[in-house]
Parts: C-alpha cells; sequence; structure tokens
C-alpha cells in the first residue's frame, strides 16, 4: 500500500512525532533569550513578539510575528543559545517541532523545505524594512507602519478595516523606538484623522497608508 503523500499544512497543524502543539496566554514567554535551541515554532494563532536584551539590560522589540510565521530557526544555523525572547502578546497556539524532525523534514521534504525557505525570506524582508524605516523614517511613519503590520495589512481577503491585537502604548514605544508619550500623541492624532478607531479594541483603517506613503 503505498503511503499517503506529506502535507505540510496536517504537519504544522497536528500534534504528533517530535512535534506538539502548545497553548500560550498573554504575556507568557514561549522562550528566552540564552535557551538551548533544540526546537522551532511555527504560529498558528496570535501574535508574538521578539525582544532582545542588551549585556546593560536595556530591552528592544526587533520583530512582530503572526499566524504563519516560524520562529527559533536559529537552532538550525548552529547557534547554541537563543538570540532573543518570544513572549506572546495575546493567547497563542503553536506547533513545536523538535530541531532534528525538522532538519530531515527540510532534506527529505521538498514541498515542505520550498515552504519554510519562502516564509523565512519574507520574514527577512520584514527585518530589512524595519531598519530601513528606523534609519531614514520619522517616529509617526514608524508608529503607522507598526499598526499596519500589526494589523496584517495586505493579506489576501482582508478588509478595509483591520482589527490589531490589544497592545500597550509601552510595547508600541519599544517597537518604534520612541517614549510612551509621543506614542500617545500620534495615536490620538490618528483617531481623530480617522485612521484608526477603539471600538471593541483597535481597528486600524486602510488609510492609515497615507501616513506611511506620505513625503
Amino acid at each position: 500500500m503505498a503511503c499517503a503523500a506529506f502535507n505540510p499544512q496536517t504537519f504544522l497543524s497536528e500534534p504528533g512525532a517530535g512535534r506538539k502543539i502548545v497553548n500560550y496566554n498573554r504575556k507568557q514567554v514561549i522562550h528566552s533569550q540564552g535557551d538551548t535551541g533544540s526546537a522551532l515554532f511555527y504560529l498558528k494563532k496570535g501574535q508574538v513578539k521578539l525582544v532582545v536584551t542588551s549585556p546593560q539590560g536595556k530591552e528592544a522589540v526587533v520583530g512582530l510575528l503572526g499566524p504563519g510565521d516560524f520562529f527559533g530557526q536559529e537552532g538550525l544555523n548552529g547557534h547554541k543559545g537563543r538570540l532573543g525572547t518570544a513572549v506572546a502578546m495575546n493567547e497563542c497556539i503553536v506547533t513545536r517541532i523538535e530541531k532534528s524532525v525538522m532538519t530531515r523534514l527540510l532534506h527529505e521534504e521538498h514541498d515542505f523545505s520550498d515552504m519554510f525557505v519562502a516564509q523565512l525570506l519574507l520574514q527577512i524582508d520584514r527585518v530589512q524594512d524595519d531598519l530601513i524605516d528606523h534609519l531614514f523614517n520619522s517616529s509617526e511613519k514608524r508608529l503607522a507602519r507598526s499598526l499596519l503590520l500589526l494589523a496584517r495589512f495586505g493579506k489576501k481577503g482582508k478588509p478595509k478595516t483591520f482589527l490589531a491585537p490589544k497592545i500597550t502604548h509601552e510595547v508600541l514605544a519599544e517597537m518604534v523606538g520612541t517614549t510612551r508619550a509621543r506614542i500617545s500623541f500620534f495615536m490620538n492624532k490618528f483617531r481623530d484623522l480617522g485612521f484608526i478607531e477603539y471600538n471593541g479594541g483597535l481597528r486600524i483603517n486602510e488609510t492609515l497608508l497615507d501616513v506611511v506613503l506620505h513625503e
């Protein structure tokens, strides 16, 4: 009897040998900076922030992840410890995959390997865009871009109004690289201009893109 074809989405969605599905609550740490990288993770539901702490104790948010993103993959590249801390921003469902299983799949299952590489390239593009954003754009533009990313702007099938996860002004300040007072000022400005709404949560209107595109 022929074996059933390997399905990457089924593999990532169901528990099995070398992988398990884990639920995390808001603010719960998924992995900590310096931990042994014996596994990597696939985010099925929710949002995760990646935080790096300097030797002096200063923290910076270096990445925001949403459904479909992988993280913790530095272990595949020979790093002995985690480069940052992953924290659930809301209720998350995560697939934890053992490093040995992931390594085998990348060698044996070409469809899975292609999907993994494509996702990593998208994440690398986002990191590069973030760096350019911090180097050349104002804090107002950086905040607008961060809100659009949080709301997964540009995903297929999305309406013109996007619901962003609950997030504090302190976290937004860390992401943007400015003070909480400046975040509050810009958030109030965006609300007055109709770019965002506080209606059963933070709603981001497509018109916020005008702030990013405006010279």
